[in-house]
């Protein structure tokens, strides 16, 4: 046979059914007939392909293709495109050439679907996958779902007797690792590092991946809890630049003029953006006798954040923005979220408005969506509006007290169809943490709430019902937000737990927002309201987002989607994109690629939000924890907001701060947990400490990087009964009987 280029070839793109595995010398010559010294021309071809780069031969003399896929691969599940195909990208790619995007096809038949949850993939995870080579690009199946590979962790560099050491940054982590030889670090180093396989005298060793700053500043609680949770910091120049170039869009036919109606923003002192603005009125229809007609402005950010732009990208990559006690990690640029898009007084605006008329019971009975051109008349604070509400209107009010009075006559009528409605009522104290400009933890308040933030917050509500009424009615997809019911488990626990504090849980009726609103208000009676409250809440499902409609449970609501905070959430900013496609509002709707991602860009801003408030819960619990770290050995009062096998959760009442009593430190005989009652028990006592608990306990230890707080419980546990379970090892001669203890208490 005669041997050239393109026969040769040929069998290495698996003319013989190899599909490009690679081959040895021997087996090529086997695959095109070859013998004798027709071995000599095969070793000249070779290496005149592999001289110019067509072909490669790795360390084990295998010759492939230089562009040759290998049969099985790890890859990254990236995105799906605009037609609904899942892209997958190789884990490790060391070509010059930029990594194949490889479509991922699912497994179909009965055989899968008998084991569907094995290999079902979505965006973000990675997958063992199979690979085919075809004209039409490189196909892959699922063999097999994988973990996310070695994990990188946020730490900070701490020196002791034994040198430096890499500690986590995450609360509860137990032990210290050792960096490796040669990692340029020192004292405080914020660090990202990743766990190696090494150890020295039994210690894990630690690889540094990158030095990020240093903890020594002020404000390293905010940096290290964003690095933490992987939230996206700063834009890139393509995005600031688009945000820049920006323009308000003028009066066109798509685009009201709404600048007269005296729309007003009421929102917190601080707020720098102001994505909202309200005006109501007495609807003066005779059909509509002692209605009122509401409009809710909203910001245009779609307008200015058109899909597939790079500022679109940017915000989907965040999905909303991050609110920490000393900054806020903003979705979009500030040229867009403090300026073009924030809703200022006596500047034009581009937004999105819906008027919705209310009868006299306060039920929404007609809507309508808008673009328009607004100017705010006024700018208030909650504390403001109260004012105004209570009749004693400041300042800041006075020019607009009328319009004030109307919207409040509205929202007494919206307050009363809320009521009948009956939606969850769980009213905890929310925490704001004062810094002075360095950083440096002034204090800790509790925020006040008004009516007037009730106020705000119906009218957002109903505007979020709106949205998604809307669009279910005009078949125009759209992501929900969903709060579905709890599950029976949880309800089981709780109705296990309430006779402990003398309240009980029939579990044969349906849970309602409504049982949980009554079960609360009998236990304000008892003064155990706020263990209750949080009891409840324990039982909630977490809200998400979805492209299917199941309701929402805590609202009592059967449509609900996010309408009225696109500068800071994208879920928001597709229902605007929605809204414009389906009423013919302009340019700016929603995308044909958008449409088939909405499973994913909804699984992936639930993500985001969840990291969002994981990242905002971590940095006010290490600033906490830095103003308490000079207060070691003071004493608090507390209640106890979790009982675990290993000790207690203690909650500040005066901060709010949550810490942790560990159970060895709880007395000289052993607590058992009892997880019916929610309640550790001494098992010779029978002493109990049980959820909702009010203590006093002093403050042990605290750790400011990484936001924990160590307490040691000074109250004596209630009397109670021993467990049977104990009682019988006590009887039996087991463990408990005769113990005596000696030496000093365990600590």
């Amino acid at each position: 046979m005669k041997i050239n280029r393109d026969s040769l070839l040929e069998a290495l793109k698996g003319g013989t059914g190899h599909n490009n595995a690679g081959m040895t010398k021997r087996v090529l010559a086997r695959a095109l007939g070859i013998t004798g010294d027709a071995r000599r021309e095969l070793r000249q071809v070779l290496s005149e392909l592999t001289v110019d780069g067509t072909i490669v031969c790795d360390s084990k003399k295998v010759y492939t293709l230089a562009n040759a896929m290998p049969n099985v691969m790890v890859l990254d599940i990236e995105r799906i495109d605009e037609h609904g195909d899942i892209i997958g990208v190789p884990v490790k790619w060391d070509k010059d050439t930029p990594p194949p995007l490889i479509i991922i096809k699912q497994k179909s038949g009965q055989k899968n679907r008998r084991h569907s949850h094995a290999d079902q993939i979505s965006v973000g995870d990675r997958a063992l996958c199979r690979l085919k080579t075809t004209e039409q690009g490189v196909f892959a199946t699922v063999i097999k779902k994988l973990g996310d590979g070695p994990t990188h962790e946020v730490g900070f560099v701490v020196k002791g007797g034994r040198g430096l050491r890499i500690r986590p940054a995450k609360k509860g982590s137990r032990y210290d690792y050792i960096p490796q030889r040669g990692a340029k670090i020192n004292d405080l180093d914020i660090v990202l590092f990743e766990l190696s396989n090494a150890r020295h005298k039994g210690e894990r060793i630690a690889r540094i991946i990158k030095t990020l700053g240093n903890a020594k500043h002020g404000k390293a609680a905010s940096l290290i809890s964003l690095l933490e949770h992987n939230i996206p910091v700063g834009f890139s120049d393509k995005e600031l630049a688009d945000a820049k170039a920006l323009k308000l869009p003028k009066l066109d036919k798509h685009r009201e003029d709404l600048r007269t109606l005296p729309l007003i923003t009421i929102d917190p002192d601080d707020a720098k953006d102001f994505d909202d603005a309200i005006f109501a009125k007495p609807d003066d229809s005779p059909k509509n006798k002692g209605g009122h007609i509401a409009w809710v402005a909203i910001a245009d950010v779609s307008a200015f954040v058109t899909p597939g732009s790079a500022l679109d990208k940017g915000a989907f990559k965040r999905g909303n923005s991050v609110y920490l006690p000393d900054r806020v990690e903003p979705m979009l640029p500030e040229e867009i979220s403090a300026d073009l898009c924030s809703l200022r007084p006596n500047e034009d605006r581009a937004c999105l408005v819906v008027k919705m008329r209310f009868n006299a019971q306060g039920d929404k009975i007609s809507h309508t969506f808008s673009r328009a051109l607004m100017r705010s008349h006024a700018r208030l604070t909650y504390a403001q509006a109260q004012e105004a509400f209570d009749g004693h209107p400041g300042e800041a009010a006075k020019p607009v007290a009328d319009v004030l009075a109307d919207i409040f006559k509205a929202y007494e009528t919206l307050r009363t169809a809320r009521t009948r409605r009956a939606p969850l009522e769980i009213d905890m104290p929310e925490r704001k943490v004062k810094l002075d400009p360095k950083g440096r933890v002034i204090g800790i308040e509790v925020k006040e709430r008004f009516d007037a933030h009730k106020l705000v917050e119906e009218f957002m509500i109903q505007a979020n019902v709106a949205a998604a009424q809307a669009l279910e009615q005009a078949g125009e997809p759209l992501i929900y937000r969903v709060h579905e019911p709890p599950e029976m488990e949880r309800v089981q626990g709780l109705s296990d737990f309430l006779p402990a504090i003398d309240l009980k849980w029939a579990m044969g009726q349906r849970a309602t927002p409504k049982r949980f609103n009554r079960l609360i208000e009998q236990a304000r009676e008892k003064d155990l309201e706020e263990t209750v409250s949080m009891s409840v809440l324990r039982t909630q499902m977490k809200a998400y987002y979805t492209p299917k409609n199941k309701g929402h449970f805590g609202l009592n609501l059967t449509h609900y989607g996010h309408f009225t905070s696109p500068i800071r959430r994208y879920a928001d900013l597709v229902v605007h994109r929605a809204l414009v496609k389906a009423f013919g509002l302009g340019e700016g709707g929603t995308s044909a690629e958008e449409l088939t991602r909405l499973k994913e860009i909804s699984e992936h801003i639930s993500t985001t939000e969840r990291s969002a408030m994981a990242a905002e819960r971590d940095a006010k619990d290490r600033y906490i924890a830095a103003f308490l770290a000079d207060k070691i050995g003071a004493t608090f009062k507390g209640r106890i907001t979790g009982v675990t096998r290993a000790g207690l959760f203690i909650g500040l009442d005066e901060t709010g701060a949550d810490g942790f009593a560990p159970a060895r430190n709880l007395g000289y005989e052993r607590f058992e947990f009892d997880e019916k009652s929610k309640s550790l028990i001494g098992g010779e006592t029978g002493g109990t400490y049980h959820f909702g608990r009010r203590v006093e306990v002093k403050l042990v230890e605290a750790m400011p990087l990484q936001g924990g707080l160590i307490f040691e419980v000074l109250t004596k546990p209630e009397k109670g009964t021993i467990p049977k379970h104990l009682a019988k090892r006590r009887q039996g001669g087991g463990a408990y009987k005769g113990r005596k203890h000696k030496g000093r208490r365990r600590r």
